[in-house]
């Protein structure tokens, strides 16, 4: 089986290659990604000799390049990791999340109808389904919660949804879609909360923390949710969406003190910021289609998953401290710069 996996030098993207590569020695993995801010090539060093993987440096909007590509591959599945993906950039910019978020879904997508696949995947967020109050723990999403969106990085990931939910009614285009709560662990990018946090104490800077801390997340961690993507491409029925969810709810500032005490900091680094406009209060997904069609449940619980990430981080500075220090931009250009971008 050939595979493309658009976003694939991102935090959950690299992680799925990774997962495929070792559960599916014998199938082709063609990594297609434009190496954004957010995206990584170091990440994937590990595989970039390996006989079955192929990185393509292209943006999914380039129409021409993605047709070229699946021409070139005649790929089986597609599974589209590639998004702009951080709540605050879309608030100051929604331009760039609304291009490549639709857009480039829709080429993604024009390009499966030109070429045959027998599933397209889209990796969309329960960001979607906006939020829920504090004070109703009883209440989760499902699958038949109403859209409902909060920022122009959510109503793009819904617009995507809708997308290809029309692509598949209208052209009977094999497709599915998974919306996942927050994801953590490794090669997780250092805007984001946890390694923000995680990088932000190790050097003994502020922790800076929205408003109260209050907000609730429900965690899962990435590995959970790569063998989930994998259930669906192979055993999901198409025109289904999935909810992957990690049963792991902790609000912010839980999480922050708890990484204080992990690392030995002091509770006076954390630093209390404006909130975010819009700010959603609570995220809380259930899973229970998906378990029972499926089987899948989270393996791994909050409190082992953090200890693993932390020490992930610990073990890998050098990583996320060239993030840091804007150096990781560099890694395309001083490794294959002899080379056009489409490698």
């Amino acid at each position: 089986m050939t595979v493309i996996i658009t976003g694939g030098a991102g935090f959950i993207g690299s992680n799925f290659i990774f997962h495929m590569l070792k559960k599916y020695p014998d199938y082709r993995i063609i990594c297609l990604d434009k190496l954004t801010y957010a995206g990584n090539l170091s990440t994937l060093k590990s595989v970039m000799d390996n006989k079955n993987f192929r990185f393509v440096k292209a943006d999914i909007c380039d129409r021409e390049t993605v047709c070229k590509l699946f021409e070139e591959e005649r790929p089986d599945v597609v599974v589209n990791f590639a998004a702009e993906s951080h709540v605050d950039r879309s608030i100051e910019n929604p331009d760039v999340f609304l291009q490549t978020n639709i857009m480039g879904t829709s080429v993604l997508m024009d390009a499966c109808r030109k070429y045959g696949i027998t599933r397209y995947h889209q990796v969309s967020t329960d960001e979607v389904y906006g939020d829920l109050p504090l004070d109703r723990p009883d209440l989760f999403f499902t699958e038949e919660t109403p859209i409902h969106t909060s920022s122009p990085y959510s109503a793009s990931k819904a617009s995507a949804d809708l997308l290809v939910m029309a692509y598949h009614r209208t052209y009977g285009l094999s497709v599915t879609i998974s919306r996942c709560s927050n994801n953590y662990g490794p090669y997780h990018f250092p805007e984001k909360l946890i390694p923000l946090i995680i990088a932000n104490a190790l050097n003994d800077k502020p922790l800076p923390v929205y408003g109260k801390g209050e907000n609730i997340r429900d965690w899962l961690y990435v590995e959970d949710h790569c063998k989930a993507i994998d259930l669906i491409i192979h055993n999901g029925r198409v025109g289904e969406v999935y909810n992957i969810g990690g049963h792991n709810e902790m609000k912010n500032i839980d999480i922050v003190k708890l990484i204080c005490r992990e690392l030995n900091k002091p509770e006076s680094l954390i630093t209390y910021v404006a909130d975010r406009k819009g700010h959603d209060m609570r995220y809380a997904i259930d899973p229970t289609k998906i378990h029972n069609e499926l089987g899948w449940l989270p393996e791994t619980k909050f409190a082992d998953g953090i200890k693993k990430t932390i020490k992930w981080y610990l073990e890998n500075r050098e990583w996320w401290e060239e993030i840091i220090s804007g150096e990781y931009r560099n890694y395309y250009e001083r490794t294959y710069g002899n080379l056009n971008c489409y490698t």
